[in-house]
């Protein structure tokens, strides 16, 4: 554990040293909310509440994607990458510092969306829902994580920064987080289900108000973590066979 909060503290340092890359991350879903949810969430709590919910869903998604899906392209073209490789401690701490650290900006990245829907919006929610989300947060981090692993062992980086742009987007808008629950269009609400973005906005909405989950999208979702771990470990495997072979 000490390794990986080392580890954790480097990736930490190396991002914060260059301020755009964590403007960057907040920057997006903030604008979304200034565009998308202030002008309309008029004087209902509870829509500028779930509508906050789902900016909330768009930054995680956001920062996983492209910190992990260019950060560890980028990574991977760095000598001191394959050095670090072949350190006794193993791939393990590496790893798991990097998770650490990703999950630190994320939360970072959310101070905007949640400044913009406290200030500027009637969204509230209560001290145990607003703990039960930051919970979430973690919970539905773990698909982007996996989808921008996938992407940065399976890409090099100027390919990886197209492919998560070019994946952002349509999960973005076909999951339904730039509507309001029930409120997208039609042929958005049947695709919707079937995508990890639905899944995780979802598990947000029930987190900070009265919302029951569809059983299609929870289970979707866990076919997608299950589908991405698979896709980024044999990226890694990979990977690593090409450094060493």
């Amino acid at each position: 554990m000490q390794l990986a909060l080392v580890h954790a503290r480097y990736q930490l340092l190396e991002t914060i040293r260059i301020p755009v890359a964590v403007f960057g991350s907040a920057f997006f879903p903030a604008a979304a909310m200034i565009f998308f949810v202030v002008p309309f969430a008029g004087d209902d709590p509870a829509g500028a509440t779930f509508a906050t919910a789902s900016m909330v869903t768009f930054s995680v998604m956001s920062a996983n994607i492209f910190q992990y899906g260019v950060g560890v392209a980028e990574d991977r073209a760095q000598p001191w990458n394959p050095y670090t490789r072949t350190l006794p401690a193993g791939s393990v701490p590496r790893f798991a510092g990097r998770v650490l650290a990703g999950l630190a900006l994320t939360y970072l990245s959310l101070i905007p969306v949640v400044v913009i829907g406290a200030t500027l919006t009637p969204a509230r929610v209560s001290l145990a829902a607003f703990l039960l989300t930051t919970v979430t947060v973690a919970v539905i981090s773990v698909p982007f994580t996996l989808m921008g692993l996938a992407i940065g062992y399976s890409w090099p980086s100027k390919a990886a920064i197209v492919v998560a742009q070019v994946v952002f987007l349509p999960l973005a808008f076909g999951g339904g987080l730039l509507s309001a629950p029930g409120e997208a269009p039609g042929f958005i609400e049947t695709i919707a289900p079937f995508l990890p973005t639905r899944g995780a906005a979802e598990l947000m909405w029930a987190a900070v108000g009265d919302y029951r989950v569809e059983p299609l999208a929870l289970i979707m979702l866990g076919v997608w973590v299950v589908l991405l771990a698979l896709v980024a470990g044999w990226a890694y495997r990979r990977d690593e066979g090409r450094r060493f072979s």
